[in-house]
């Protein structure tokens, strides 16, 4: 019963996306810091980003929301390619990683073969680089 008048009472609006998922973590941050600091503001910016997220989850305005939410992973999906470049790069113990000192591209050689001759693929730059 009260399923359906939940499904019922959310058709037609929002509801969640990932913007909403950053907005709650984000509220769930600064509670934590407010309970180690004392400091009235975090709770204050808390109860502020997740009013706001309620808004969004409850908003009828589709459009706007579906907007707001690919600009905001816009500016998150460059830092979360670097994020996963950094790690698997981190975890990776049989390859060395580098840049082409002509053009900058990222590479990788075997690790543990010495001094080797490396071949760029984006500029044709060819120099020597030890794994």
């Amino acid at each position: 019963m009260i399923r359906r008048w939940f499904i019922r009472f959310m058709t037609g609006r929002y509801g969640g996306d990932q913007l909403n998922l950053f907005l709650i973590g984000l509220y769930l941050l600064l509670y934590v810091v407010f309970l180690f600091s004392r400091l009235l503001i975090f709770q204050l910016l808390g109860t502020v980003v997740l009013l706001v997220s309620l808004f969004r989850s409850l908003s009828r305005s589709l459009d706007r929301r579906r907007a707001e939410n690919a600009r905001f992973l816009q500016i998150v999906r460059p830092i979360k390619r670097r994020w996963t470049a950094f790690r698997a790069r981190t975890q990776d113990r049989e390859h060395r990683y580098f840049k082409c000192p002509n053009c900058g591209q990222q590479m990788r050689v075997p690790r543990g073969k010495g001094r080797i001759t490396v071949h760029c693929r984006s500029c044709g730059a060819v120099f020597e680089e030890k794994s």
